[in-house]
């Protein structure tokens, strides 16, 4: 299988987002993974090359499923999307200085997307890696959703029924130290569940399950 595994640069005034600490540790151990042909990209937080940045990296790498990661300040646990909106509705600008407000990702597009990946495989697959996971009914409006919805719409019109969808991960200790606690999961702990989704893709077979009971906690 090759896997197409993506992160997110920095952004909000942070030097570090988990989800580019998760590609490149998972990419350093890409030996481990018998049977996984494994490609990475760390995305721009920018609306317009963002999304392209992904688009492309799906026609250079043509992947049997796609599985993209960002930071939630909010998330406590590993957190599967399920619904990605035709909404851009940032609530702080992005990393080029642009704040989209109320305008649709896709004009004439669907409202909505649902992921997928198989999403009960991977929260099982977390849950047996002995880390917190639970789902999530909306991926906010922000560019983690904006990432998301354009990938499942380019796949749609281009007829490539492959698993793709997001992951939303805690932000680390480091990043709430000093600011009177907030979430957290230590880097091992990510990693991990990245990695058990990553196989559990593999061994799964090829079709979207949206299953499972949601808990409806938007991200931005």
């Amino acid at each position: 299988m090759r896997l197409l595994l993506t992160g997110f640069e920095p952004f909000g005034g942070s030097t570090i987002n988990p989800s580019q600490e998760v590609v490149r540790a998972i990419e350093a151990q890409r030996a481990q993974s018998d049977g996984i042909e494994l490609r990475t990209r760390i995305l721009p937080v920018e609306a317009e090359r963002g999304p392209a940045t992904l688009i492309k990296a799906i026609d250079e790498t043509r992947p049997d499923a796609a599985l993209c990661l960002g930071e939630s300040g909010r998330a406590a646990a590993i957190t599967i999307e399920r619904v990605f909106i035709n909404l851009a509705d940032y609530r702080i600008a992005d990393n080029a200085g642009v704040a989209l407000a109320n305008r649709a990702i896709i004009a004439g597009g669907p409202a909505a997307y649902f992921s997928t990946l198989p999403v009960d495989t991977l929260r099982d697959a977390v849950a047996a890696a002995g880390v917190g996971v639970e789902f999530s009914l909306s991926a906010g409006a922000f560019l983690c959703n904006h990432v998301a919805y354009a990938m499942l719409h380019y796949l749609r019109q281009r007829r490539r029924a492959i698993p793709a969808g997001f992951v939303h991960l805690p932000r680390l200790p480091e990043q709430v130290r000093g600011r009177r606690g907030g979430p957290s999961m230590p880097l091992d702990e990510m990693v991990r569940s990245v990695r058990a989704m990553i196989e559990a893709l593999a061994s799964s077979p090829r079709r979207s399950r949206s299953g499972g009971r949601s808990r409806a906690r938007g991200r931005s």
